[in-house]
């Protein structure tokens, strides 16, 4: 049986429908196990964004990017859209790897790459963009700063993203009491923040150093600084010191009129119990040093020295007395009239204590005679008596007391 041409068109086109579908159904089949891999990137304003996009699995199915505007950027790779800072990297059917140079803000955003599977399978990249803040800038002083005036330093930096962080400093060590502002810029993209510190100026401060320091993650760990040297005027402060702690007759001193202050005071004036230095010859002033020379006791007194600058003036007193080394080596030396007083004294109370000693020992220690031993004591005459005393001398032995 012969077949028409038009029965046999049919019956071609219909095996290559059935074939066409075969293949469709393997191909979906095989793609199951197809999905494209990416990571966020994030990348500092003006530096190159790399985006990549990995399947492990692929039979020969296209890869493509496309940006937050869902334009195609690359399609294999073949470039799509008009760049030049758009370039391939890599195109191969496990990767599809492209760059982009010179990142603006306008760049951040959700990037898209596609796997022409059936059906489409895609991956999301979001690129963030890190506006870099400005170098610092410290406004509010102004030079020179007088004692006692309330300061306003305000440091300030625009074009940050995300807001930037301000520290401030003072000869390296960190200030915490200051204020903290965060504004948004016209862009609608990126921060100007700002930071002031307040206080009140002290001499102390004089010569001090404040930096302001901008802290930010696209600055890579170092930070933009901005430095202020403080400059304080105040009034002088005033001390006397003298070369010597025990000045006498005849000797030479110094007293020095240390003075502190800003401008520096120059020069000192010295005075005397309210006026002029009495002896120019004697007493001659060198700069800040006044120098007396053979002293006496008409230089006892009050001595002032009074420094003055153009915030004001200061002074300081130091009295001044003249010893006599003679009276001072008699008050020094060893009082021979009051030791030879307390000699004689302990020698008096030595000698009467063996005195009495001695006769107490005496009328204490020996021998004594009863009324009956003596016996003539009551004899009625002189013959009596002698009868009785030589009898008694006879007898003595016996009638003998003793007492120890």
């Amino acid at each position: 049986m012969r077949l028409r041409p038009s029965a046999l068109l049919r019956f071609y086109s219909l095996c290559g429908l059935l074939i066409q579908a075969a293949a469709t159904k393997n191909k979906v089949k095989g793609s199951q196990g197809q999905f494209p891999l990416t990571q966020n990137v994030t990348v500092v304003e003006g530096g190159t964004a790399n985006l990549t996009c990995r399947v492990d699995q692929n039979d020969n199915t296209s890869l493509q990017w496309s940006n937050p505007a869902q334009q195609t950027l690359y399609f294999d790779d073949k470039k799509a859209l008009r760049d030049n800072r758009i370039e391939l990297v890599r195109a191969s059917w496990h990767e599809l790897s492209i760059s982009v140079s010179d990142v603006s803000l306008s760049d951040e955003g959700q990037y898209t790459c596609s796997l022409f599977t059936m059906p489409v399978k895609t991956s999301k990249a979001f690129l963030t963009v890190l506006g870099v803040p400005e170098k610092p800038q410290i406004s509010g002083f102004t030079s020179p700063v007088m004692e006692g005036e309330r300061m306003q330093l305000t440091c300030k930096t625009a074009g940050s993203k995300p807001a930037a962080d301000i520290r401030w400093f003072k000869n390296d060590k960190e200030i915490k009491d200051v204020k903290y502002l965060k504004e948004e810029d016209a862009n609608r993209r990126t921060f100007t923040v700002s930071s002031t510190l307040d206080f009140r100026a002290d001499r102390s401060d004089d010569g001090a150093v404040l930096r302001c320091r901008v802290d930010h993650e696209s600055l890579n760990s170092t930070p933009q600084i901005a430095m202020q040297v403080l400059e304080i005027h105040y009034t002088p402060s005033v001390k006397i010191i003298s070369s010597s702690s025990w000045p006498e007759e005849g000797q030479s001193i110094v007293l020095t009129c240390e003075s502190k202050g800003k401008p520096l005071p120059e020069p000192v004036l010295w005075t005397k119990d309210g006026g002029e230095l009495p002896d120019p010859e004697r007493m001659v002033v060198n700069g800040r040093d006044l120098r007396i020379s053979f002293l006496n006791k008409t230089d006892n007194g009050t001595y002032r020295c009074e420094a003055t600058n153009p915030i004001g003036q200061n002074s300081t007193e130091y009295v001044l007395i003249v010893h006599d080394p003679n009276a001072l080596a008699g008050q020094t030396g060893p009082d021979h009239a009051l030791i030879g007083g307390i000699v004689a004294v302990v020698v008096f109370v030595t000698l009467c204590s063996i005195i009495l000693l001695g006769r107490y020992l005496a009328r204490h220690k020996g021998t004594y005679l009863t009324n009956e031993a003596k016996g003539a004591e009551d004899a009625p005459d002189a013959d009596t008596a002698i009868i009785n005393a030589e009898g008694s001398q006879v007898n003595a032995e016996e009638k003998k007391e003793y007492f120890i």
